[in-house]
């Protein structure tokens, strides 16, 4: 896990532990000022969410008990590893763009960071600035450059 990965779950974690158990307790009291409990649609729907809201901390917490960080001293710093932010050149489109490589946990297409255990990661690993991979995907073969290595 990243520093940065498990600073994000840790403040999730106290999100969870205190402002959503503070709404769930309201949509309780809310849900219980409208009668019989037995046939209480909304008491039904505050309880289950409080009992997703639990398990979520209980696997949080878990999470940040067991985390072990990634130590970037014993991974080579001119390869794509774990951790590693790697400028891209798409040699069919022309293109540059930056990937991420992340613990599967962390991954969020959305911010440019894919698992590590992806296709493309997988194909990417251990390349060093200046080669090139073929990368098959369903959609076909990617055909990239890796034009920079970063450790940030």
């Amino acid at each position: 896990m990243t520093r940065e990965g498990y600073e994000k779950l840790r403040k999730e974690l106290e999100h969870l532990k205190t402002t959503k158990r503070r709404e769930i307790a309201e949509d309780i009291g809310k849900a219980r000022a409208f009668g019989d409990l037995k046939e209480n649609a909304e008491y039904d729907a505050a309880k289950n969410n409080q009992a997703m809201n639990e398990k979520r901390i209980s696997d949080y917490e878990e999470r940040l008990t067991n985390a072990e960080f990634i130590d970037d001293s014993k991974i080579p710093k001119d390869q794509v590893f774990i951790g590693a932010k790697v400028l891209l050149k798409d040699l069919k489109h022309d293109e540059e763009f930056t990937y991420w490589i992340v613990p599967q946990d962390e991954a969020n297409f959305d911010e440019n960071k894919i698992s590590v255990a992806s296709p493309i990661a997988k194909g990417l690993l251990g390349l060093r600035e200046g080669e090139t991979a073929e990368i098959k995907i369903p959609a076909g073969i990617l055909k990239y450059k890796v034009l920079k290595i970063n450790r940030d």
